[in-house]
């Protein structure tokens, strides 16, 4: 099978959320458009992973957060089995955090879902010929950051936590317990509480009340941007 195979002009979109109704409004607006159409779709990245292979996928929208696994490793894996497939981040989370890792990772757009509606087809269009998507505000940073040689973005230092320990701070904003995010993102809780630790040290915090205290403060920020 490839993956990107193509009977058409018309771009295969392969859908991965785990809320159907988040599912249902990509499909009605994806399959608006002439030229695009919903090839597949999966709740999570395992399910993902079994189905794509068969769906003739040019372009995977994917979440960062599931109830099981991660999506900055899900990306990492669907990369590496079908480089071919290009990969849109839809998310919930701070443009500024996140989307640079997702790139890293391999992901070739990254949209929010606050500014859903007049993005996603752009986005789409864009990437599948051949250039990265990000907000003009995005960009703009980059540019700058760029331009004035600093490699990590001034600010609250969340810049500085790993990939995982990122995850790991999103979901105890969220107000996961660490067992709750050891089984999420598939490691044991030891191995969350080393993060937690390392969090802490990275962000100069002097306990778990400040560090959750942070991480709430965080969640909500992302939020509401």
């Amino acid at each position: 099978m490839n993956a990107t195979a193509k009977s058409s002009s018309t771009v295969n979109v392969f859908l991965v959320d785990d809320h159907a109704i988040v599912r249902d409004g990509l499909r009605l607006l994806v399959e608006s458009q002439d030229d695009m159409k919903v090839c597949g779709e999966a709740e999570c990245p395992e399910e993902a992973l079994r189905r794509i292979g068969r769906a003739d996928a040019n372009l995977l929208v994917a979440d960062l957060k599931y109830n099981n696994g991660s999506g900055m490793e899900f990306i990492r894996e669907l990369k590496a089995r079908y480089p071919e497939v290009r990969v849109l981040v839809l998310s919930m989370h701070e443009e500024s955090a996140y989307a640079e890792r997702t790139l890293r990772a391999g992901a070739s757009g990254y949209v929010m879902k606050s500014g859903l509606r007049g993005t996603l087809l752009e986005a789409i269009r864009e990437i599948m010929d051949g250039r990265i998507y990000l907000s003009e505000r995005m960009k703009d940073m980059i540019v700058r950051r760029s331009a004035s040689g600093v490699v990590d973005p001034p600010g609250s230092g969340v810049d500085d936590l790993s990939n995982r320990e990122l995850e790991v701070f999103d979901l105890l904003g969220s107000g996961a317990s660490s067992r709750e995010v050891a089984d999420q993102l598939e490691v044991s809780v030891r191995t969350v509480h080393t993060h937690r630790e390392r969090i802490k040290q990275k962000l100069g915090l002097a306990n778990s009340a400040e560090l959750m205290q942070r991480a709430v403060a965080w969640v909500l920020k992302s939020d509401v941007q």
